[in-house]
């Protein structure tokens, strides 16, 4: 097959086609340049690009809070709701519903567990917060985490110490932190016998910073010690196995890197976990070894999970590998530039192991507000202040639909506005 041809049905452009999806798969078992050469090759991403209805009167920077479906997930759950508004009690429960099945399955296949080990959320903190609620604890039962990870995350844990009595630790780390070895050692420092769960970030929403989950997690289950892992920002992102990271726990988004729906996310529970963690929303007795039983949270839009099928074809058309280096591309492509100017520092580490497509910077002697309304104001850019008590940054996060283009006004707004 002709590689434009791919291009075009990888996008979604050719989506009414029947046999575009087999196609686009057969393209993909071609294409057999590394994920580097394909991360450069601008024809094959403009696309990849076209497959998007955004509005390009401004440059989207902050695809980490929530990023836009392409057209063929759009098109899908447009269908999907207005099959469903037909006869919904017939349309949503008794047809479109049980299609979740496949949704699970096809999710669990790419995350890498069993599908009886995965329930469908409406997002990442939905699904770290059932955990973070169901689980046992007792008073003076100590929680280890960052003073990087999730706000609404910590939150729920100092919710839990009022109300239960549990010990919250916040442990901090070096930004970026000089190796990986150096974040394990933080963690394995920190635990005390009265250490009970470690929760922590695959992936931080501040930096980028990729943490060693699987030394961490096998450390915690030779202690006895529960793992929740914060995946909101890798799954999608960067390629990685889920049975590989050995964490009891797994919760992420699906709108942010897969570009699925808004609202829909996955919780991974230890198959000999599910038993014992408790739903946030009741569930009968005779679901107790159940998975679904996280997901018993009344009437719900069956669009939306079933639309995450198309997110996942649109994503595995392009292929994680290619993905992932794309991303760390566009994020190389700015922070070679931004990074020369004075007084810049860049936050993330550039090592592949240690950093995606998210990266943030700072500015000595500069807020980061200001800089973030201006370049707003001025230039139409959206990026992230972030305002942090060790730090305070400007996050950028691209996705595969932004254009060089885009980034090069975004690295010359910045070095006029360090100028001023």
């Amino acid at each position: 097959m002709h590689r434009r041809s791919f291009l075009s049905q990888a996008a979604g452009l050719a989506f009414l086609r029947p046999d575009s999806i087999d196609r686009a798969r057969a393209a993909t078992v071609g294409e057999r340049r590394s994920a580097e050469d394909a991360a450069r090759d601008e024809d094959f991403w403009r696309e990849i690009q076209m497959a998007f209805t955004v509005d390009r009167t401004l440059i989207n920077l902050n695809n980490g809070g929530v990023s836009p479906s392409p057209r063929v997930v759009q098109e899908a759950m447009r269908r999907y709701l207005e099959f469903s508004n037909e006869a919904p009690v017939y349309t949503m429960w008794r047809i479109l519903e049980p299609e979740v099945e496949s949704v699970r399955r096809r999710l669990a296949a790419s995350f890498g567990c069993d599908s009886e080990e995965l329930a469908i959320t409406r997002n990442a903190s939905e699904a770290l917060e059932i955990c973070q609620l169901g689980l046992d604890l007792k008073p003076a039962d100590e929680i280890l985490t960052t003073d990087q990870d999730y706000p609404r995350m910590i939150t729920t844990w100092k919710q839990r110490e009022r109300r239960d009595g549990v010990v919250l630790k916040q442990l901090s780390f070096p930004t970026p932190p000089p190796s990986l070895d150096a974040l394990y050692d933080c963690f394995e420092r920190a635990i005390t016998p009265r250490t009970r769960v470690i929760h922590f970030c695959h992936i931080t929403n501040l930096t980028g910073q990729i943490f060693p989950v699987q030394r961490i997690c096998r450390m915690a289950r030779s202690r006895g010690i529960e793992t929740i892992v914060d995946g909101a920002h890798a799954y999608a992102h960067f390629p990685f196995r889920g049975a590989d990271l050995e964490c009891d726990y797994y919760g992420t988004s699906l709108h942010k890197w897969l570009l699925a729906p808004h609202g829909t996310g996955f919780l991974y529970v230890r198959r000999e976990k599910v038993r014992k963690l408790w739903p946030m929303m009741a569930a009968p007795a005779e679901m107790d070894g159940n998975i679904r039983k996280f997901e018993e949270i009344g009437t719900h839009p069956a669009a939306n999970h079933n639309a995450i099928a198309e997110a996942l074809t649109f994503h595995e058309s392009i292929g994680v590998d290619r993905k992932a280096a794309r991303l760390r591309y566009l994020k190389e492509t700015w922070t070679s530039r931004v990074g020369r100017l004075p007084r810049v520092r860049i936050l993330t580490n550039p090592d592949p192991q240690q950093s995606g497509g998210l990266a943030a910077f700072s500015v000595e002697g500069r807020e980061p507000v200001p800089l973030v309304e201006k370049l707003w104001s001025q230039h139409r850019i959206l990026v992230t202040p972030i305002v942090h008590k060790q730090f305070q940054a400007i996050r950028v996060t691209p996705n595969i639909y932004t254009t060089l283009e885009e980034l090069d006004v975004f690295s010359t707004a910045v070095e006029k506005l360090l100028r001023a």
